[in-house]
């Protein structure tokens, strides 16, 4: 059952399409799913045709696409350091797929998956538990010895390790809470924009109109901003997880 909702937050309504259940797996057709479905078949078809006649000599979409790839493989390698290359495919997927979550919640009527906090935690909680995986493999149980920083007094450790052991955990609810806060506080001001072009009298409707064409251009550099922020802070975890403590 989804919660009634209207104006500016109306936009962020789950509605379940069709109820389905496979045991105790949720696994219902929502506006969320179909909308990252989208996504997903927009940024591949967008990569695909900008990439159909690769040249020597790049055309537009072929440059866009390699200038897109190659930021982030820099900034993979420049987070995740010496082993950065092996880590390119999964980052490059991981920024696309939220870039365009992001931006398709821009079209009219659509519906953002990143505003919701299901979404947002997933793929947090995601990247969290392959850093912990990818740790326990390289060092062990020496996993543990994070959070006995070297050279503590040994009378500061049973401050230290419960403290440090919060902040790691506390990694995926801030990854996800930060891309959820600013999809949906970016998305409510565009939806109060919007109420207030339709009550505003008819001399007044360029106002709003006109602040909402700058409030979606903000909304696009943020949109990038925040995969971006998110991609290196999962870079960092990864990194964090391979370093030897």
């Amino acid at each position: 059952m989804s919660l009634d909702m209207s104006g500016p937050l109306e936009h962020f309504k789950v509605i379940i399409y069709h109820d389905l259940h496979l045991g105790p797996l949720d696994v219902s057709i929502s506006n969320t799913a179909l909308f990252m479905w989208l996504a997903v078949i927009l940024i591949i078809v967008a990569l695909h045709l900008m990439l159909l006649r690769p040249k020597i000599v790049p055309g537009v979409g072929q440059l866009l696409v390699e200038m897109l790839y190659g930021f982030v493989a820099r900034q993979t390698r420049l987070n995740i350091h010496g082993e950065g290359e092996k880590y390119v495919p999964l980052m490059f997927t991981l920024f696309t797929f939220i870039l365009s979550c992001n931006l398709v919640g821009l079209i009219p009527g659509a519906f953002t998956p990143t505003s919701q906090l299901a979404v947002t935690g997933t793929l947090a909680v995601g990247i969290f538990l392959f850093a912990v995986g990818l740790r326990f493999y390289r060092h062990g149980w020496g996993f543990f010895h994070a959070f006995a920083p070297q050279g503590v007094p040994k009378i500061m450790l049973p401050l230290m390790v419960p403290i440090e052991l919060l902040s790691f955990l506390a990694r995926p609810v801030t990854l996800a809470l930060r891309l959820f806060a600013n999809m949906t506080a970016g998305h409510m001001a565009l939806g109060v924009l919007a109420v207030l072009g339709l009550a505003a009298p008819w001399f007044l409707q360029w106002l709003p109109l006109g602040f909402t064409v700058v409030q979606i251009a903000l909304e696009m550099i943020i949109a990038f901003i925040q995969a971006y922020i998110f991609v290196v802070l999962s870079c960092v975890y990864i990194d964090d997880a391979l370093v030897d403590h």
